[in-house]
């Protein structure tokens, strides 16, 4: 397990900032599942999600950094979450998937030119001796905007799927599961992102836009 124990120049469960936060989330707490619940619900809601903010700069995918800023899109999240988690010495890996009809606004599909998006992130805790998978990328507020039931986490079974809206109408689809990594693989993401959505890079005015007010419009 010593893998997905140790710190990464990404994954940072040995910074300090790591360790306090995750110390003042699990405060009180004394089983793994009940830290990595408690993990799960600080980093979904406590970390915006935000498309917007995905930059070709290795130093942005950084948990730290991350954290400080308080918000990142899926991927980013994840970080944040598997460097809490193995700072309390909990085994933790990130998940990497092809996904459509995933949480979207008219605008970015026109900036990304598909409704594909791939290498969609998600974390696996062992817990239990099983390995469990948690999703914390989309916080209560953006879900209540898109009219779509917020992924809650038990630690005992997977938490990956906006399969349904809060209507039953169909939503989030799983097209290709690429399974787990011990640590970021940023050269693959990059190579992939670019490839498939390079009007995103070429035209994105990072950092400027309000997601979760686009969605909200849009979702009235």
């Amino acid at each position: 397990m010593d893998e997905y124990l140790n710190p990464t120049y990404y994954i940072e469960s040995d910074n300090e900032k790591i360790i306090t936060f995750a110390r003042e989330a699990c405060k009180d707490l004394e089983t793994d599942m009940e830290k990595a619940i408690a993990l799960y619900y600080s980093v979904r809601d406590g970390i915006r999600y935000n498309p917007y903010s995905i930059e070709a700069a290795k130093e942005s995918m950084k948990a730290t950094v991350i954290l400080e800023r308080g918000y990142g899109y899926c991927v980013a999240k994840a970080i944040v979450l598997i460097s809490l988690a193995r700072s309390r010495k909990i085994p933790a890996r990130l998940g990497l998937a092809d996904v459509r009809n995933h949480l979207n606004t008219k605008r970015l599909e026109e900036l990304m030119g598909t409704d594909l998006f791939v290498d969609h992130g998600y974390v696996e805790f062992f817990l239990e001796d099983k390995w469990v998978k948690a999703t914390p990328a989309f916080n209560l507020q953006l879900c209540q905007n898109f009219n779509v039931k917020p992924l809650e986490f038990d630690g005992k079974t997977d938490s990956i799927f906006h399969e349904f809206d809060i209507k039953g109408n169909r939503h989030m689809e799983y097209v290709k599961d690429y399974g787990p990594f011990a640590d970021l693989p940023w050269d693959r993401m990059v190579k992939r992102a670019k490839q498939t959505y390079p009007n995103y890079f070429e035209n994105l005015e990072r950092f400027s836009k309000n997601f979760a007010k686009e969605a909200l419009q849009e979702n009235q």
